[in-house]
């Protein structure tokens, strides 16, 4: 299997970003190649950044809030591009309530406090093998 291009990115104006970092950390300590973007990305910049590293996977922190727009955004912007395949997930503080919401917009999966990154890294990884077949 190749190795699994990621982009992390914290969209909007959030400040905080010590979880991307940790999970940017351990999804590199599980083989994979990270991109991160840091703060105060616009999904633009974000997608922008996908396709120009060939990311499989975007995956976005956000604390902010604006979950429901940047996803949404983000999504349209993917399609645009041509890379609507890929994978885009993320996490932070979203509301339960809201996941089914991101699940209509195209978000494959929703990670929040308490789910450890070998969870994160196991979703990837079933993601990318599904896909490759």
């Amino acid at each position: 299997m190749d190795k699994i291009k990621v982009i992390i990115a914290k969209p909007g104006l959030d400040g905080h970003d010590r979880g991307a970092k940790v999970v940017a950390r351990g999804l590199v300590d599980a083989g994979m190649e990270v991109v991160y973007l840091g703060l105060r990305q616009t999904p633009e910049s974000i997608v922008n950044a996908a396709v120009e590293e060939d990311a499989d996977v975007i995956g976005l922190s956000i604390l902010s809030g604006a979950h429901l727009l940047n996803f949404k955004r983000v999504r349209e912007l993917m399609e645009q591009a041509g890379i609507g395949d890929r994978l885009l997930t993320g996490g932070g503080i979203i509301p339960r309530k809201d996941h089914q919401t991101l699940e209509t917009y195209g978000v494959d999966r929703i990670f929040g406090p308490g789910d450890g990154i070998d969870t994160i890294v196991a979703y990837i990884k079933q993601w990318k093998t599904t896909r490759n077949n």
